[in-house]
């Protein structure tokens, strides 16, 4: 919203955008890729009183390499920025090399953050996840409204800068309180290298999306300007509710999924790998069907203001349309790869997205000659699905079969379900003209929750149930942790 409102589609959004994707590979490849990684690790530790150490030793390498990894880009951006975007006209390419620069300069930072985050979430205190991550964003919005008429987009990226400083020196005041942190011990490479083995092929399997959307981005490039800003504007929609459901979920269950692993109870790791599932799919399809059906209203609100205007929304809308497949499908590979990554099987789904880089590679080239620029989202959705597909097969090669009967059931349940709420955001729909965008929305979605709710419990979906006792239930890690 604030990228849309200060610059719009212009080529200033377009290089801001584009400069993104390279640093973000690396956040992702350490705080996603260390919370995979680390988590089951350090419960594993855990169960033999090793788990401090094998933390100070994790966040002591992780900070050194991240260093590194820092100074590598910051000193080659010049030289990978253009060979990427070779189609960016001069001031654009500027702009896309600098803020590489800078958010290069963030990854020692992010590093530290990505290990202090997994070993909150292993300890289940996940709002202090949450709370240092809102940091980042607050100061990057600051930023902009202070600085973004004077300095353009790099306002964001010094935004974030200020925003992942912030948010270590949140974490390390809380760890000192907890007297986690070990500054003088040494090294012990044995250790530190069996948990590298886990966490590379995990890290680069979560690069993998990142890879995908610098490849959507240089597609994208080959085109008119303001596309780049479409398909950034309308993927990170679209994928909101898997930051913000399928993350959640995610992380809640996968130190579930982890300690059941850890005891030898594979039947309990099938229960909670379902049951993963079957919530997944209860909260997601409402949210992405919703969303689906209020698209042009959503975009509208949200980003038609300032420079960004009817048209863009327009454009954006119809991108948007096509990456709701991959939103589906990459959201059920979370709860999918958390199974693969418990089972240490992390080099398999590495080598499976590894793939899906040539396979997204074929369908753009395919897919954009047929459709124009919406063959890039499309073939995204084509890609998901078949990543998806190919992760469970893998999983159920090793558990054996999750879907059974019951869980059909429940899967035809929660379709009955979303058609009674289609037909009355449809029926809504008639008093649109009567109300600002903002009203509708807010009394569409109040509507269609209410409506989505009150079949479930007609119906009696177990996974609204167990989300309505976790929220009742004064201790949700107690009540999750009896859960099958």
């Amino acid at each position: 919203m604030v990228i849309a409102y200060y610059f719009g589609d212009t080529y200033q959004a377009d290089a801001y955008l584009a400069a993104f994707i390279i640093p973000n590979m690396l956040f992702l490849f350490l705080t996603t890729g260390m919370k995979n990684a680390f988590i089951p690790s350090y419960l594993a530790a855990k169960e033999t009183g090793t788990s401090t150490i094998l933390f100070n030793q994790i966040w002591k390498v992780t900070g050194t390499i991240s260093l590194g990894l820092g100074i590598i880009g910051m000193f080659t951006a010049p030289l990978i920025i253009p060979n990427i975007y070779p189609d960016f006209q001069p001031a654009a390419m500027t702009i896309a090399v600098q803020v590489t620069m800078i958010f290069m300069g963030c990854v020692s930072f992010v590093g530290l953050n990505a290990v202090f985050e997994a070993y909150f979430d292993a300890e289940s205190q996940y709002t202090v996840s949450a709370i240092s991550q809102l940091f980042v964003l607050l100061t990057m919005i600051s930023s902009a409204m202070l600085f973004a008429n004077q300095i353009g987009p790099y306002a964001l990226a010094f935004g974030y800068l200020a925003g992942v400083i912030i948010s270590l020196l949140f974490k390390l005041i809380i760890m000192h309180k907890q007297h986690i942190l070990q500054w003088t011990a040494k090294i012990q490479r044995q250790e530190v290298k069996a948990f590298f083995i886990v966490f590379f092929p995990v890290a680069i399997t979560v690069m993998v999306g990142q890879v995908n959307l610098a490849v959507d981005n240089i597609f994208a490039s080959y085109f008119e300007e303001g596309v780049v800003t479409y398909v950034n504007y309308a993927k990170n929609l679209v994928h909101f509710p898997q930051a913000i459901f399928a993350v959640t979920i995610g992380t809640i269950t996968f130190p579930l999924i982890a300690k059941s692993y850890a005891k030898g109870n594979i039947k309990q790791l099938k229960g909670r790998l379902e049951q993963g599932l079957m919530v997944m799919c209860y909260v997601l399809l409402p949210a992405i069907t919703g969303m689906m059906l209020l698209m042009p209203t959503i975009i509208q609100l949200l980003f038609e203001r300032g420079a960004f205007t009817r048209a863009a929304t327009l454009a954006t809308t119809q991108v948007a349309y096509y990456y709701l497949g991959s939103v589906i499908f990459f959201s059920l590979t979370v709860i999918i790869n958390n199974g693969i990554y418990t089972l240490k099987k992390g080099h398999v789904v590495m080598w499976i997205g590894l793939g899906s880089i040539l396979f997204n590679l074929l369908c753009n080239s395919i897919f954009t000659k047929w459709l124009g620029y919406v063959g890039i989202p499309f073939a995204s959705s084509i890609v998901g699905f078949v990543y998806a597909i190919s992760c469970y097969v893998f999983l159920i090669r090793q558990v054996g079969f999750l879907f059974k009967l019951k869980e059909i059931i429940e899967i035809v349940k929660i379709i009955l379900s979303l058609i009674v709420m289609i037909i009355a955001i449809r029926f809504i729909a008639n008093i649109q003209a009567y109300m600002t965008n903002g009203m509708f929305l807010m009394i569409t979605i109040f509507l269609g929750v209410l409506i989505y709710v009150l079949c479930s419990y007609i119906l009696k979906i177990k996974s609204f149930y167990f989300l309505w006792n976790t929220l009742r239930k004064k201790d949700n890690k107690q009540m999750l942790e009896e859960q099958p």
